[in-house]
Protein backbone atom coordinates (compact mmCIF):
# COMPACT_ATOMS: atom_id res chain seq x y z
CA UNK A 1 0.00 0.00 0.00
CA UNK A 2 1.37 3.32 -1.16
CA UNK A 3 0.50 6.89 0.73
CA UNK A 4 1.02 10.78 -0.16
CA UNK A 5 1.84 12.24 3.36
CA UNK A 6 3.24 15.26 4.80
CA UNK A 7 2.46 18.36 6.13
CA UNK A 8 2.82 22.12 6.26
CA UNK A 9 3.76 24.13 9.06
CA UNK A 10 4.46 28.55 9.69
CA UNK A 11 5.54 30.14 12.20
CA UNK A 12 6.05 34.04 13.29
CA UNK A 13 8.89 34.47 15.52
CA UNK A 14 8.72 37.45 17.47
CA UNK A 15 12.85 37.50 18.16
CA UNK A 16 15.21 34.51 17.47
CA UNK A 17 14.10 31.00 18.34
CA UNK A 18 15.08 27.23 18.50
CA UNK A 19 12.67 24.88 16.60
CA UNK A 20 13.02 21.20 16.80
CA UNK A 21 10.67 19.47 14.37
CA UNK A 22 9.27 15.36 14.29
CA UNK A 23 7.51 15.55 11.22
CA UNK A 24 9.59 13.21 9.02
CA UNK A 25 8.36 9.19 8.42
CA UNK A 26 10.16 6.88 10.49
CA UNK A 27 12.50 4.53 7.82
CA UNK A 28 12.73 0.63 8.51
CA UNK A 29 10.54 -2.08 9.69
CA UNK A 30 7.32 -2.59 7.73
CA UNK A 31 7.49 1.29 6.36
CA UNK A 32 9.80 2.12 3.31
CA UNK A 33 9.75 5.99 2.58
CA UNK A 34 10.55 5.84 -1.45
CA UNK A 35 10.49 9.27 -1.84
CA UNK A 36 10.53 12.60 0.64
CA UNK A 37 11.48 16.24 0.68
CA UNK A 38 11.92 18.57 3.01
CA UNK A 39 11.61 22.71 2.24
CA UNK A 40 11.77 26.03 3.85
CA UNK A 41 11.16 29.26 3.70
CA UNK A 42 13.30 31.19 4.08
CA UNK A 43 16.20 28.60 3.44
CA UNK A 44 17.75 28.11 6.80
CA UNK A 45 20.69 25.97 7.95
CA UNK A 46 19.51 22.93 9.87
CA UNK A 47 20.85 19.84 11.86
CA UNK A 48 18.95 16.45 10.95
CA UNK A 49 19.46 13.57 13.11
CA UNK A 50 18.02 10.25 13.56
CA UNK A 51 17.63 8.17 16.99
CA UNK A 52 19.36 5.48 16.89
CA UNK A 53 16.98 3.62 19.89
CA UNK A 54 13.18 4.80 18.86
CA UNK A 55 14.05 6.03 15.07
CA UNK A 56 12.89 9.09 15.42
CA UNK A 57 13.92 11.79 13.12
CA UNK A 58 14.75 15.28 14.31
CA UNK A 59 15.07 18.73 12.46
CA UNK A 60 15.93 21.49 14.95
CA UNK A 61 16.95 24.68 13.19
CA UNK A 62 17.11 28.22 14.19
CA UNK A 63 14.91 31.50 12.87
CA UNK A 64 15.50 35.11 13.26
CA UNK A 65 12.28 37.21 13.33
CA UNK A 66 9.71 37.32 10.89
CA UNK A 67 8.01 34.09 9.55
CA UNK A 68 8.91 30.63 8.55
CA UNK A 69 7.12 28.16 6.86
CA UNK A 70 8.45 24.24 6.26
CA UNK A 71 6.62 21.77 4.27
CA UNK A 72 7.24 18.04 4.22
CA UNK A 73 5.96 15.69 1.56
CA UNK A 74 6.67 11.69 1.21
CA UNK A 75 5.60 8.90 -0.86
CA UNK A 76 5.48 6.02 1.59
CA UNK A 77 5.10 1.76 0.82
CA UNK A 78 3.44 0.15 3.82
CA UNK A 79 3.92 -3.26 4.09
CA UNK A 80 1.51 -4.04 7.58
CA UNK A 81 1.77 -7.30 9.35
CA UNK A 82 -1.78 -9.14 9.96
CA UNK A 83 -2.29 -11.52 12.75
CA UNK A 84 -4.90 -13.20 13.73
CA UNK A 85 -5.99 -12.02 17.02
CA UNK A 86 -6.39 -15.11 19.24
CA UNK A 87 -2.82 -16.61 18.12
CA UNK A 88 -0.74 -12.75 19.86
CA UNK A 89 -0.21 -13.47 23.46
CA UNK A 90 1.12 -11.55 26.25
CA UNK A 91 4.69 -12.04 27.22
CA UNK A 92 5.86 -12.84 31.17
CA UNK A 93 7.84 -9.51 32.45
CA UNK A 94 10.67 -12.06 33.12
CA UNK A 95 10.79 -13.45 29.25
CA UNK A 96 9.99 -9.83 27.32
CA UNK A 97 13.35 -8.18 25.54
CA UNK A 98 15.29 -6.09 27.72
CA UNK A 99 14.66 -3.17 25.03
CA UNK A 100 10.77 -2.58 25.77
CA UNK A 101 11.39 -2.85 29.77
CA UNK A 102 11.82 1.01 29.92
CA UNK A 103 7.91 0.92 28.24
CA UNK A 104 6.45 -0.51 31.80
CA UNK A 105 7.68 1.99 33.53
CA UNK A 106 5.42 5.34 34.29
CA UNK A 107 6.27 8.22 32.54
CA UNK A 108 5.24 12.20 32.69
CA UNK A 109 1.91 11.77 30.68
CA UNK A 110 1.08 7.88 31.52
CA UNK A 111 1.26 7.24 35.64
CA UNK A 112 0.24 3.55 35.62
CA UNK A 113 1.07 3.49 39.44
CA UNK A 114 -1.86 6.03 39.98
CA UNK A 115 -4.19 4.11 37.68
CA UNK A 116 -3.06 0.12 38.80
CA UNK A 117 -5.78 -0.38 40.83
CA UNK A 118 -8.29 0.75 38.70
CA UNK A 119 -6.27 -1.28 35.70
CA UNK A 120 -6.69 -4.59 37.42
CA UNK A 121 -10.10 -4.65 38.60
CA UNK A 122 -11.38 -3.59 35.05
CA UNK A 123 -9.10 -5.49 33.21
CA UNK A 124 -7.41 -7.92 34.96
CA UNK A 125 -9.24 -11.02 34.95
CA UNK A 126 -9.51 -10.81 31.34
CA UNK A 127 -8.14 -13.31 29.62
CA UNK A 128 -4.34 -11.89 28.64
CA UNK A 129 -3.52 -11.39 24.89
CA UNK A 130 -4.48 -9.28 22.30
CA UNK A 131 -7.79 -9.60 23.11
CA UNK A 132 -7.50 -7.68 26.71
CA UNK A 133 -5.52 -4.68 24.80
CA UNK A 134 -8.95 -4.65 22.71
CA UNK A 135 -10.84 -4.62 25.47
CA UNK A 136 -8.75 -1.60 26.94
CA UNK A 137 -9.36 0.21 23.97
CA UNK A 138 -13.22 -0.43 23.88
CA UNK A 139 -13.91 0.82 27.35
CA UNK A 140 -11.84 3.95 26.38
CA UNK A 141 -13.70 4.64 23.20
CA UNK A 142 -17.11 4.02 25.21
CA UNK A 143 -16.02 5.98 28.79
CA UNK A 144 -13.87 8.93 27.04
CA UNK A 145 -15.48 11.19 24.95
CA UNK A 146 -13.40 12.67 22.07
CA UNK A 147 -13.62 16.44 22.61
CA UNK A 148 -11.49 19.29 21.36
CA UNK A 149 -10.59 21.76 24.00
CA UNK A 150 -10.85 19.65 27.13
CA UNK A 151 -7.21 18.59 27.30
CA UNK A 152 -3.62 20.91 26.50
CA UNK A 153 0.10 19.98 26.68
CA UNK A 154 -0.24 19.25 30.53
CA UNK A 155 -2.95 16.53 30.65
CA UNK A 156 -1.64 13.26 32.00
CA UNK A 157 -4.15 10.07 32.10
CA UNK A 158 -5.08 10.29 35.10
CA UNK A 159 -6.43 14.13 34.01
CA UNK A 160 -8.04 11.76 31.04
CA UNK A 161 -9.06 9.33 33.29
CA UNK A 162 -10.92 11.90 35.67
CA UNK A 163 -12.33 14.32 33.48
CA UNK A 164 -13.27 11.18 30.71
CA UNK A 165 -12.61 13.51 27.85
CA UNK A 166 -10.06 14.47 25.49
CA UNK A 167 -8.60 13.89 21.87
CA UNK A 168 -6.11 11.47 20.19
CA UNK A 169 -3.04 12.18 22.76
CA UNK A 170 -5.36 11.39 25.84
CA UNK A 171 -7.19 8.52 24.27
CA UNK A 172 -3.23 7.02 23.53
CA UNK A 173 -1.72 7.90 26.82
CA UNK A 174 -4.79 6.07 28.71
CA UNK A 175 -4.99 3.23 26.76
CA UNK A 176 -0.32 2.98 27.50
CA UNK A 177 -1.69 3.60 31.43
CA UNK A 178 -3.63 0.45 31.42
CA UNK A 179 -1.16 -1.57 29.64
CA UNK A 180 1.64 -0.99 31.54
CA UNK A 181 -0.44 -1.16 34.84
CA UNK A 182 -1.13 -4.79 33.56
CA UNK A 183 2.16 -5.41 32.68
CA UNK A 184 2.64 -4.95 28.96
CA UNK A 185 4.85 -2.59 27.66
CA UNK A 186 3.15 0.18 25.46
CA UNK A 187 4.46 3.00 23.95
CA UNK A 188 3.16 6.62 22.38
CA UNK A 189 3.04 6.54 18.23
CA UNK A 190 2.62 9.95 16.22
CA UNK A 191 1.30 9.50 12.76
CA UNK A 192 0.00 10.57 9.55
CA UNK A 193 -3.22 8.44 9.46
CA UNK A 194 -5.20 8.11 6.03
CA UNK A 195 -8.90 8.39 6.40
CA UNK A 196 -8.61 10.59 9.26
CA UNK A 197 -11.12 13.95 9.23
CA UNK A 198 -10.51 16.55 9.46
CA UNK A 199 -6.47 16.03 8.78
CA UNK A 200 -4.17 16.47 11.52
CA UNK A 201 -1.02 14.49 13.25
CA UNK A 202 -2.82 11.46 14.76
CA UNK A 203 -2.09 9.53 17.80
CA UNK A 204 -1.86 6.18 18.85
CA UNK A 205 -0.08 3.45 20.61
CA UNK A 206 1.82 0.01 20.42
CA UNK A 207 1.36 -2.86 22.80
CA UNK A 208 4.23 -4.98 23.07
CA UNK A 209 2.77 -8.52 22.11
CA UNK A 210 4.27 -11.97 21.26
CA UNK A 211 7.08 -11.20 19.40
CA UNK A 212 6.77 -7.47 18.34
CA UNK A 213 4.71 -4.20 18.57
CA UNK A 214 1.20 -3.91 17.43
CA UNK A 215 -1.14 -0.87 16.86
CA UNK A 216 -4.16 0.58 19.00
CA UNK A 217 -6.17 3.56 18.33
CA UNK A 218 -8.51 3.84 21.02
CA UNK A 219 -10.24 6.62 19.06
CA UNK A 220 -11.34 4.53 15.93
CA UNK A 221 -10.97 7.39 14.05
CA UNK A 222 -8.50 5.81 11.16
CA UNK A 223 -6.86 2.64 9.78
CA UNK A 224 -4.26 0.78 11.44
CA UNK A 225 -2.73 -0.63 8.45
CA UNK A 226 -2.98 3.02 6.66
CA UNK A 227 -0.92 4.54 9.16
CA UNK A 228 2.22 6.40 8.64
CA UNK A 229 4.54 6.46 11.66
CA UNK A 230 6.70 9.29 12.13
CA UNK A 231 7.99 8.97 16.13
CA UNK A 232 7.58 6.56 19.06
CA UNK A 233 8.19 6.86 22.82
CA UNK A 234 7.57 6.55 26.30
CA UNK A 235 4.76 9.07 25.93
CA UNK A 236 3.61 12.18 23.79
CA UNK A 237 7.00 14.29 25.54
CA UNK A 238 9.28 11.78 23.26
CA UNK A 239 7.01 12.91 19.88
CA UNK A 240 5.89 16.33 19.83
CA UNK A 241 6.15 17.24 16.31
CA UNK A 242 7.53 20.69 17.29
CA UNK A 243 9.42 21.63 20.32
CA UNK A 244 9.92 25.33 20.49
CA UNK A 245 12.62 27.61 22.72
CA UNK A 246 11.90 31.05 21.96
CA UNK A 247 8.72 33.52 21.56
CA UNK A 248 6.69 32.67 18.18
CA UNK A 249 2.89 32.39 16.93
CA UNK A 250 2.46 29.26 15.13
CA UNK A 251 0.35 30.02 11.53
CA UNK A 252 -2.40 27.69 10.31
CA UNK A 253 -1.13 23.55 9.98
CA UNK A 254 -2.09 21.84 7.52
CA UNK A 255 -1.66 17.49 7.34
CA UNK A 256 -2.28 15.26 4.70
CA UNK A 257 -2.39 11.65 4.02
CA UNK A 258 -4.02 10.21 0.42
CA UNK A 259 -3.54 6.43 -0.68
CA UNK A 260 -1.73 6.05 -3.89
CA UNK A 261 -2.65 3.76 -6.58
CA UNK A 262 -6.00 2.55 -5.36
CA UNK A 263 -4.16 0.82 -1.72
CA UNK A 264 -6.81 -0.17 0.65
CA UNK A 265 -6.98 -0.34 4.20
CA UNK A 266 -9.90 -1.96 6.62
CA UNK A 267 -11.12 1.37 8.95
CA UNK A 268 -12.63 -1.65 10.97
CA UNK A 269 -9.97 -4.39 10.93
CA UNK A 270 -10.17 -6.76 13.54
CA UNK A 271 -6.73 -8.49 12.78
CA UNK A 272 -3.37 -7.81 15.03
CA UNK A 273 -1.81 -5.24 12.72
CA UNK A 274 2.28 -4.40 13.29
CA UNK A 275 4.27 -1.74 11.37
CA UNK A 276 7.35 -2.15 13.30
CA UNK A 277 10.89 -3.80 12.99
CA UNK A 278 9.84 -6.86 15.79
Amino acid sequence: MRFSVGCEIGYDVADQATLIFNIEAMRGGRQRVLREELTMTPGLAADEKTAEESGNRYLRLTATQGQIQIRYAAEIELDPIHQQPEAVGEVPVAKLPLETLPFLNPSRYCPSDQLARFANREFGNIEPGFGRVVEICNWINSEVDYLFGTSDTTTTAADTFSLRAGVCRDFAHLGITFCRALGIPARFVSCYAWQLEPQDFHAVFEAYLGDRWYLFDATRMAALDGMVRIGCGRDAADTAFATIYGQVMPLPIKVWSQALDGSTADQWTTDAVSLSRS
